[in-house]
């Protein structure tokens, strides 16, 4: 499983497509429409979507290389 390193202010996710207002409340997921990803706000696990995977993909792949996902157990 992978996450959102706890010691990252989520202000910074912004420049990757996040929306830190738009919140989905029944879940309290944060959607990043451009990119394709969405995480729970408060463990801050990332959901890949069945829907557009290959901008989601890209997104995962750009937050890695900025070191700001971790993979938990």
């Amino acid at each position: 499983m992978l996450k959102i390193k706890d010691n990252i202010d989520l202000k910074e996710l912004e420049k990757f497509g996040f929306d830190l207002e738009q919140t989905k409340d029944e879940y309290d997921l944060i959607w990043g429409f451009d990119s394709g990803l969405l995480f729970y706000k408060d463990n801050r696990v990332i959901i890949l979507p069945w829907n557009n995977q290959n901008t989601a993909l890209n997104t995962l792949y750009d937050l890695i290389k900025a070191d700001l996902v971790e993979k938990v157990d």
